[in-house]
């Protein structure tokens, strides 16, 4: 049977901003109980009445488990007394609110209400502070009334107060008349959850409204599948699915939000593109930037060759003719893409080019779009490399509800170096090549260098491959595959995969196995072997440290299943462990963890052995893997530690970011590099076995490549050259500026 408890909140412990769920101290005749909970919203000295059990936690003692609960006005003087002093109302600490109470004793409240000018009768209180005590009042007293009308529509206190912040009063209006706006203005709201909020008022499902906001979602959902527009057809029938309308119904909404200049749409060879316009406009900049960069520099064919032929003889660099062609060209123009394959030679050229122009006095900077691939990067180089967003300067934008990040570095604040190379270039997305375009002014050299036959960004888009396409920029392709790497299995086999040849999976290689299985449960059984027996010796590496790759999320041997059986194995429970389950999935202490989503507000900070931080910032980016390294119940909180010692703590809330991360899939392993992979495949959707996927995954590896399953799938996947399409259109607008 529920009990009933009264009091003040006299401390809040701990909040969790986006679910709400509070510890706080409530006070009642000086007894004081610990109280557990979900809150939309509180402060320090509201007056509740909760409804609720007393349980007793095994650390924490007897508390009081909140089930529900509603404010009250304290009616006693002490109470009032107690919430005024509370720092609810800025301005009023416990001696002005003493003497408030003091004065107008338990007419205290509708005096601040209705007569709010009496206050000045109070030592202290100016006319301006009494009327901005009362806006205060009346600003908690409606910002509690709206946390409670939004709490009823699923909305999280963090939402809420964003939703509050955005409209102030007008928001009844709004959710009432039009939730969907409440998808276009407030960050983190999508159409689902407004779609729900409709649903829940009346809304019809063929609203104005509903319709345009159903497009827009498409066209979002979209970008997160890669495509920066759809086609016409291609969208209307989404849209139509989504929304369970005949497809006749939304043409006119689409031509409605091109007059609202809400989408962009083009025409290309008799096909109509729809862009969201943020989109549109992010590949028309590039495309401008691009070629305001793609200058020519008039030097002479002699007096480059023989500076680089020195350079050649000091660095001991043996280049060969492509090569060689790939650092003059950095040195005669102001754009230059550089591509090629494993083994061709990439880093050897990007070493010549950094010489070249140091020697010739000029500043250099160099980046990957990752925090492995910008390691990387260091170490075979030997300069400093930086991820883009750390070279950007990204940096918090805060505000009182809300922040935002920013790079630091643009138009108004460049990039002071004179020659920019960045490495793994598949991997940069549209909305990361604008903002490195903004901050690079023409003069400088941009030397661009990726492998165009890798999957492409996670990100929209398809950067690398639609520079090259335009034919527009001077791009030099290396294919020689030099001794060294001539030696290597992975090497030779991935060039053949990429070439659609047969490869030798006889298992007489040193570094490219394949180990023949058909069955399910004895291929899970070979992979738990291989990862926490085998390889670790092989390589010379930790079990944490082989990588295995799925083609698949799903299914017996998708990454959902095979993380569970690992997880058993690798890092089993333990008395001695902490754990938290999440949404059927139970992260541990010591649990190896992928952050699966861009979030440039999560905060990092890199401690000395004594835990004393020596740099800190922000930004955890998708594909960023990590170590779970404490799990404190009691806060909530969960401590990743990433590469480069960087710890972040997540809330539980947060905790959707991030998964398991002892099997990813191929995707997700773009711009790493592990000491061996092992990859499951016997089945799988066509769309997903294909060549690209495959040459992807084989790439992944340094030294040793382990196949487990059958050798039909490996030759199907080889012979199917389909790639999923990917819509985008930056090489268009390049070429649309060359023909003005």
């Amino acid at each position: 049977m529920s009990e009933v408890l009264e009091g003040y909140v006299d401390k809040i412990v701990f909040r969790n901003a986006e679910n709400g769920y509070t510890v706080l101290n409530l006070v009642n005749d000086d007894v004081e109980m610990t109280c557990v909970g979900s809150f939309t919203f509180i402060s320090e000295g509201e007056f509740i009445r909760a409804t609720g059990n007393y349980t007793a936690h095994q650390l924490y003692g007897e508390q009081f488990q909140v089930q529900s609960y509603e404010f009250v006005e304290p009616e006693d003087l002490q109470s009032i007394e107690k919430y005024l002093g509370s720092g609810a109302i800025k301005g009023i600490g416990n001696a002005l609110a003493a003497r408030i109470v003091r004065r107008f004793k338990k007419d205290t409240f509708r005096i601040i209400e209705e007569e709010p000018e009496r206050l000045a009768e109070v030592k202290g209180i100016s006319e301006n502070m009494a009327r901005e005590i009362a806006r205060q009042f009346d600003e908690k007293k409606d910002m509690r009334g709206a946390m409670l009308f939004l709490q009823q529509f699923g909305i999280t206190a963090t939402l809420a107060a964003k939703i509050y912040k955005e409209y102030g009063d007008k928001m009844y209006q709004v959710v009432k008349e039009n939730p969907y706006k409440l998808a276009e203005d407030i960050s983190g709201i999508g159409f689902k959850l407004a779609d729900e909020i409709a649903a829940r008022i009346g809304i019809g499902t063929d609203s104005d409204y509903r319709m345009k906001a159903g497009i827009l979602y498409v066209l979002l959902q979209a970008s997160g599948g890669g495509h920066v527009y759809l086609p016409e057809e291609v969208l209307t029938a989404r849209t139509a699915e989504l929304l369970g309308v005949d497809v006749s119904g939304i043409d006119h909404h689409i031509m409605d939000l091109a007059m609202d200049k809400k989408i962009m749409i083009r025409e290309s060879e008799g096909i109509k593109q729809i862009y969201g316009a943020s989109l549109f406009y992010l590949e028309l900049n590039s495309a401008k930037m691009l070629c305001d960069l793609n200058i020519k520099y008039d030097l002479p064919l002699t007096e480059i060759d023989s500076r680089l032929s020195a350079v050649e003889k000091q660095f001991q660099i043996e280049l060969d003719e492509m090569q060689r062609t790939a650092v003059m060209e950095a040195a005669k123009n102001g754009l230059l893409v550089i591509t090629g394959g494993p083994g061709t030679g990439k880093t050897t050229t990007i070493n010549a080019i950094i010489r070249f122009f140091e020697a010739e006095g000029m500043d250099i900077l160099l980046a990957a779009p990752t925090g492995r691939a910008a390691k990387r990067m260091t170490e075979t180089t030997g300069y400093e490399a930086r991820t883009i967003h750390r070279l950007l300067e990204i940096s918090k934008l805060s505000g009182d509800m809300d922040s935002r990040l920013v790079f630091e570095r643009n138009e108004g604040n460049p990039l002071e170096t004179d020659v920019i190379i960045i490495d793994e270039m598949s991997m940069v997305d549209i909305g990361l090549m604008h903002a490195l375009l903004r901050a690079i002014t023409v003069g400088t050299r941009l030397v661009l260098v990726g492998d165009v036959n890798q999957l492409p960004s996670v990100g929209p888009g398809n950067v690398l491959r639609d520079i090259i396409n335009s034919h527009h920029f001077n791009v030099v392709k290396l294919t020689k595959i030099f001794r060294q790497a001539s030696e290597s299995d992975i090497i030779v086999n991935a060039h053949k995969i990429n070439a659609g040849e047969q490869i030798n999976l006889d298992n007489k290689s040193k570094d490219f196995f394949l180990l023949k299985r058909n069955d399910v449960t004895v291929i899970i059984q070979v992979i738990v072997t291989l990862v926490r027996d085998k390889m670790p010796k092989y390589v010379k590496a930790t079990a944490f440290d082989v990588q295995v790759l799925t083609p698949m999320r799903k299914g017996e041997l998708g990454v959902e299943r095979l993380n569970q059986v690992l997880q058993q194995y690798l890092n089993p429970p333990s008395d001695e462990k902490k754990e938290k389950e999440y949404h059927n999935c139970i992260f541990r202490e010591g649990d190896k963890v992928m952050q699966i989503k861009n979030n440039y507000q999560l905060a990092w900070e890199m401690r000395s052995q004594y835990g004393i931080t020596i740099e800190n910032g922000a930004g955890i980016f998708n594909g960023d893997t990590g170590i779970i390294r404490e799990i404190n119940l009691f806060a909530e909180q969960i401590t990743v530690e990433f590469d480069e010692g960087r710890m972040v703590e997540y809330t539980f809330s947060q905790l959707e970011e991030l998964e398991l991360a002892y099997a990813i899939t191929i995707h997700k392993s773009q711009g790493s590099e592990y000491p061996a992979v092992v990859m499951p495949l016997l089945t799988g959707p066509k769309m997903l076995m294909n060549r690209n996927l495959l040459y992807t995954a084989v790439t992944r590896a340094k030294n040793c490549v382990t196949i487990v399953g059958s050798q039909d799938i490996v030759q199907i996947m080889i012979d199917n050259e389909s790639e999923q399409r990917r819509y985008s259109g930056l090489s268009n607008r390049i070429h649309e500026l060359y023909l003005k």
